[in-house]
């Protein structure tokens, strides 16, 4: 659950140089810093680095961090994994009395228990986090499912009975084989196996869990279309001329954004969603390209790097929720009137 945790077949010192690189863009867009500097963290852990990795969540946590609970589960999964062991379990303490709303604080400390043996907290972490999160549905949202199916890897360890919350794991399980096969541990003993045909029955299922985490942690890539409040706009106007011709009036560009939206939706296009910015963010995107701010061609590719950052709002929002213009008013009396 790591963000955007790197293979671990790369050699460590391009993850060295990977981690320095999203560094360096962190002090270039401020506004992106707290996930490119999460990611620095976890190409540092798969290069050995962890005292630099940990120094980085430090430095994270001393900033106002848009999620601090994660960042101190990720710090103490790390800790972990050199040596700090008292201190590990004192962050994981408190990010159980945080009690997030977010499974990825929740998945990290539990798996990081479960990884050192002691599953029995793992397992009490596991049901903490679904009593919280999932609750009474019988359909939870995808991003929480991974936490009923460590749950169910958990207790299976544990041997223990299988639970209504097993039972709910096993019917959202997608994947071909079963869950209860996938987390049996005598499986773990046929890794060791001289026989080939053992080997490779192994391998395919271990690929089969291996397709059901990245489907749950897949998140769409969406089509994004730039818009900017009016006092944005002017600013960027004032600062560049040159872009009036893109932009006649305020008004004149909020119909635009919803127009190409609309047609985006119209021809198909799949996860749409708006991306804005600010003026000093837009000069060092254009500085980072080699190029002016006053190139027109440019504000597209802006708008598709936000949303790669996870920037981006997904577009059309609900009829009574607030409209993407910012204005304060419901999208179905705003611009989703039309």
């Amino acid at each position: 659950m790591r963000p955007d945790t790197p293979a671990e077949t790369t050699p460590h010192a391009s993850h060295t140089a990977e981690a320095e690189r999203l560094e360096r863009a962190a002090a270039l867009y401020p506004e992106d810093a707290e996930q490119l500097l999460l990611q620095a963290a976890a190409h540092h852990e798969v290069a050995g680095d962890r005292d630099r990795a940990t120094a980085l969540y430090d430095r994270l946590l001393a900033l106002p961090a848009e999620q601090p609970v994660l960042v101190r589960a990720l710090k103490a999964a790390n800790l972990w994994e050199y040596g700090h062991d008292a201190e590990a379990r004192a962050i994981v303490d408190g990010v159980r009395l945080a009690a997030p709303r977010s499974p990825e604080p929740w998945i990290i400390v539990a798996e990081a228990l479960e990884a050192h043996d002691e599953l029995e907290s793992a397992h009490s972490v596991f049901t903490d986090a679904t009593e919280l999160l999932v609750g009474d549905s019988a359909h939870p949202p995808r991003e929480v499912r991974p936490l009923l199916f460590g749950r169910h890897r958990v207790r299976r360890l544990l041997g223990a009975d299988h639970d209504a919350r097993d039972e709910l794991a096993d019917r959202l399980h997608e994947a071909p084989v079963p869950l209860d096969e996938l987390h049996d541990p005598n499986r773990l003993w046929s890794l060791g196996s001289d026989n080939p045909a053992e080997l490779r029955a192994e391998i395919d299922r271990l690929r089969a869990e291996l397709g059901t985490y990245r489907a749950a942690l897949s998140r769409p890539f969406p089509v994004a279309v730039l818009h900017s409040t009016e006092d944005e706009l002017a600013q960027l106007l004032a600062a560049h001329p040159a872009l009036t011709t893109e932009f006649p009036s305020h008004e004149a560009h909020l119909a635009a954004v919803e127009s190409s939206l609309r047609e985006l939706a119209t021809s198909g296009t799949p996860h749409l969603g708006t991306v804005s910015a600010t003026l000093p963010s837009y000069e060092a995107f254009a500085a980072s390209e080699s190029t002016t701010p006053t190139d027109p061609s440019l504000l597209p590719l802006y708008a598709t790097t936000l949303a790669a950052r996870g920037r981006a709002k997904a577009w059309p929002p609900a009829n009574d929720a607030g409209c993407w213009c910012g204005r304060g008013r419901e999208y179905g009396v705003c611009h989703g009137a039309g």
